[in-house]
């Protein structure tokens, strides 16, 4: 049995709404065009806190957050160009929104006390039953994803 190690983690949530298609045959009646709303949750981790006792400035991340989601928000995803041949799916968005998060920590839009931060994750929620992740270490610009 493995320990727990110890985390500290900040959440914050907001929510967009989409339309978009899928293709393949493995996707059914979602191959048409259809709306969804997911509630987005983008969590902060870190082992120790920062010198004022947060694992990131909560003004600052929702400030992010919505940044991030406000290119996706309202969009027929399918005219977006970056994702002419793709299907985006929930777990795509997820990893989509952690990449764009990623890159605003990069260039320390977080803050200077968001330099500890070494992990993130992002969930969204499709429906009170459904939703999908994606987490992973905050790596600088200079290592490879």
């Amino acid at each position: 049995m493995n320990p727990i190690t110890p985390r500290y983690r900040l959440c914050v949530r907001d929510h967009i709404m989409i339309a978009h298609s899928f293709r393949g045959e493995v996707f059914g009646p979602a191959q048409r065009l259809h709306g969804a709303t997911y509630v987005v949750d983008l969590v902060f981790s870190r082992p120790e806190l920062d010198k004022d006792g947060l694992v990131v400035d909560i003004g600052l991340a929702s400030r992010v957050l919505r940044e991030v989601l406000d290119p996706l928000d309202y969009r027929n995803l399918d005219e977006v160009e970056a994702f002419r041949d793709v299907n985006t799916t929930t777990e795509f968005l997820a990893r989509e929104i952690f990449d764009r998060v990623a890159e605003r920590w990069r260039a320390g839009e977080l803050g200077a006390g968001a330099a500890g931060l070494d992990a993130l994750s992002v969930t969204l929620n499709e429906s009170h039953r459904a939703w999908a992740a994606f987490e992973g270490p905050l790596l600088p610009a200079s290592s490879p994803a």
